[in-house]
């Protein structure tokens, strides 16, 4: 029995750690998006500093977590992961080329982001991770919040969709890793 929730906790910490590793590097990506000066300019270099350090701390939770043994890596989830990601980046990238044909790159992170919001949603079956819904709807309330600000106003759609989108990224993997730390 005590093997069991050994690796039951270990799997758990592994999970939080990759989360925070994963999340927090796309995080720093995000943050470097928007062409910003002054204050902002330095706003956006503070924050990929904290996503960068929360992506640290993610790699050191799952170097020492370790594995969770032969029985912890199902390989069916990995394939649908896999396929997820790739649906991902294939549907990010095809939709980026066609902003940018249509003259309207601006619009790409706002894209980029509804499509990093709707994959959390098959992912919480995969990964068995239900707060990755809530995760999902942040994000594609920011990009639809970016789209919004950018046809209205003068403010850039993509300034809002990276900012948003590097703050919800980061916000859920610090939760995540300070949570199992908690635990652990």
């Amino acid at each position: 029995m005590a093997q069991v929730s050994t690796t039951v906790q270990t799997r758990s910490r592994r999970q939080a750690g990759l989360t925070a590793l994963y999340l927090g590097l796309f995080a720093t990506v995000w943050f470097s998006v928007p062409s910003a000066g002054g204050l902002l300019r330095t706003l956006f270099v503070v924050a990929s500093v904290a996503a960068l350090l929360t992506a640290i701390a993610g790699f050191v939770v799952v170097a020492r977590a370790g594995r969770a043994g032969p029985a912890g890596r199902d390989r069916a989830a990995h394939r649908r992961y896999l396929l997820i990601v790739v649906a991902e980046f294939a549907s990010a990238g095809i939709g980026a080329v066609l902003l940018s044909a249509a003259d309207r790159p601006e619009y790409v992170p706002v894209l980029v982001a509804t499509v990093v919001g709707v994959h959390f949603f098959p992912l919480v079956h995969v990964l068995h991770e239900p707060h990755l819904r809530l995760l999902g709807v942040v994000v594609c309330a920011v990009a639809l919040a970016g789209l919004i600000t950018g046809l209205t106003t003068g403010v850039a759609a993509g300034l809002v969709a990276a900012t948003g989108t590097g703050l919800a990224l980061l916000g859920y993997a610090v939760t995540t890793l300070a949570g199992s730390l908690r635990r652990g």
